[in-house]
């Protein structure tokens, strides 16, 4: 369990990695700035039985206006997927702090949130529809913990940046759940066990973040690349993979002491949290399948796995 001066060190330090990140997305800029905003009747086949849970790593905004090996692979795993009755998404993009809130939108608008960004990326659009009947049992089956209701709360880019490619149709219920950032690792894997029941019902679990995420420590010149180019990254991301595979769930939720240098493939970690929530939904027995691995930018992990 993480201390209480720790914790009051990561909420003081929102503010700071925020912004930073911001600055470091800034810079993200790609020459391919098509935007595909037109949403196609979908011809996906409605899931059957208990809905998988997935982890994706969303890296940079602008995938969702690129063709490149991981978008290419999300929509081929959409349509393999089929069509969830609704889709729960835990985002590194919406964080809270001592508290955890549902998103009960019954039309969520866009969030573009990030700067500095080309123009066709704001003009994306993803009009899926919010979810809040499948939001309130979600916040049901987190009791007796406190969850709040967030009736305005849109769709943030760790949301429609992998939907757009997953189901371009948009026409999957979508609803949010934020992240408690002050909480540790073991807290995040808790809810998502409390979660999995939802998969029952068919709602599909998604969390959206990156295992490795340093954005003060990119390789730009390096695109796509199946290896990291620095070896700190690698060797966390592989470390990941292994927990995983060997559902150490409990190394997975103390990620610091995962390799020695875990707090610079983690030096924040809201885009971690996510893949606890989906670690956390699996039933046991189902083995992860690593749908996508490879880094972006050098050392940012694009890894993408399914239970279920």
């Amino acid at each position: 369990m993480t201390s209480p001066s720790r914790l009051n060190r990561r909420t003081l330090t929102i503010a700071s990695a925020a912004g930073a990140t911001l600055l470091a997305l800034g810079a993200w800029l790609r020459k391919d700035n098509t935007v595909h905003n037109q949403t196609l009747p979908s011809t996906l086949p409605p899931m059957t039985g208990r809905a998988p849970v997935l982890f994706i790593g969303h890296g940079s905004p602008m995938n969702a206006i690129q063709s490149n090996r991981f978008t290419q692979t999300l929509t081929r795993w959409g349509e393999a997927l089929g069509r969830p009755k609704a889709i729960l998404m835990v985002s590194a993009h919406w964080l809270t702090e001592r508290d955890t809130r549902v998103s009960t939108t019954a039309k969520p608008p866009m969030i573009y949130d990030f700067g500095g960004f080309p123009a066709p990326l704001y003009e994306v659009q993803y009009p899926a529809p919010g979810a809040p009947a499948e939001a309130l049992k979600a916040a049901t089956r987190l009791a007796p913990r406190q969850v709040g209701q967030d009736v305005q709360r849109g769709l943030d880019h760790g949301t429609w940046s992998v939907l757009k490619h997953l189901y371009p149709a948009a026409d999957v219920p979508v609803f949010q759940l934020s992240i408690d950032i002050t909480r540790d690792g073991t807290h995040h894997l808790a809810l998502g066990r409390a979660l999995a029941a939802l998969r029952g019902e068919g709602v599909m679990i998604v969390g959206s973040g990156n295992v490795v995420h340093n954005l003060r420590i990119l390789d730009e010149a390096m695109g796509e690349t199946e290896r990291a180019s620095e070896p700190w990254a690698q060797d966390f991301d592989d470390a990941v993979k292994l927990a995983m595979n060997a559902g150490d769930y409990k190394a997975l939720a103390e990620w610091e002491f995962l390799t020695k240098d875990a707090s610079t493939a983690v030096p924040f970690p809201d885009h971690y949290f996510p893949m606890l929530y989906a670690a956390g939904a699996a039933q046991t027995g189902e083995k992860p399948r690593h749908v996508f691995e490879g880094f972006h930018e050098g050392t940012l992990s694009m890894r993408c796995v399914q239970w279920g």
